[in-house]
């Protein structure tokens, strides 16, 4: 199978984090490979290891998310490419997913594999706008790939338990990071990373977003609870008039 992993660059999210006048501020300025992605390489490459195959990897970010690129190289991919915007580029998911869908189109891609989301943004919609811009079948929140007769068997975490859903192929799925333990790259990945191609791209004309990011605020504090004294009954009249005060009954 050929599958082409469509990888992001994130903030690590253990560095410190602050909000400064409505803007994010990262001192630490760590940047690292979205975990969700790093599960859908792993797969991928455990997938084509046991079937044959291969991996390429697909970014959009600025210049020096190249290092990401590289990273998923070391872990194993045949190959990379960059679609390098600028460092303040707008780019929500409809304008992400119409930017990958128009790289992608006429590639022949077995699986297109995304993270189910970003670490930075949580949306999730990036990897079902993008089967839907392709036309492809698809499956999301994946926990375990299976490739049988040239169908991709998808496990996937719905609500009430897990799925499992045959994929004619091609198609696309979005993986989940409890699907494995993405590998560390050692030294001969990284040492093999360095003389592998990334197909850098610079991208001028971005796909309009639709939403923009403003300002951030931090959370609000939750107000403390409070404590009912009385009997149980009594606790009980005061939490329906409570209900009722709050316009819930």
């Amino acid at each position: 199978m050929k599958f082409c992993v469509c990888i992001k660059q994130v903030p690590d999210v253990s560095a410190p984090i602050q909000i400064r006048g409505g803007e994010l501020v990262m001192d630490a300025g760590r940047a690292v490979l979205n975990a969700y992605d790093a599960s859908a390489v792993e797969e991928a490459l455990v997938l084509t290891a046991a079937h044959g195959g291969e991996v390429d990897v697909l970014l959009i970010g600025p210049e020096k998310a190249a290092e990401t690129v590289r990273k998923a190289l070391a872990m194993g991919a045949a190959r990379g490419t960059h679609l390098v915007v600028a460092d303040d580029a707008e780019l929500d998911s409809g304008a992400v997913s119409a930017l990958l869908a128009r790289h992608l189109d006429g590639h022949a891609y077995d699986v297109i594999a995304t993270g189910k989301q970003a670490q930075d943004t949580d949306a999730g919609l990036a990897g079902s706008m993008l089967a839907e811009r392709l036309g492809l079948p698809y499956a999301t929140n994946a926990v375990g790939l299976a490739a049988e007769d040239g169908t991709l068997v998808v496990t996937r975490q719905g609500d009430a338990g897990q799925e499992i859903i045959a994929l004619p192929t091609p198609c696309l799925v979005t993986c989940s990071n409890d699907m494995n333990d993405p590998r560390i790259p050692n030294l001969k990945g990284i040492m093999a990373a360095k003389k592998k191609t990334i197909d850098t791209q610079p991208v001028a004309d971005l796909p309009a977003a639709s939403v923009r990011v403003l300002r951030y605020e931090p959370v609000p504090s939750r107000e403390p609870g409070q404590k009912l004294d009385g009997e149980p009954t009594e606790q009980a009249a005061a939490v329906v008039r409570k209900l009722h005060d709050a316009s819930v009954l």
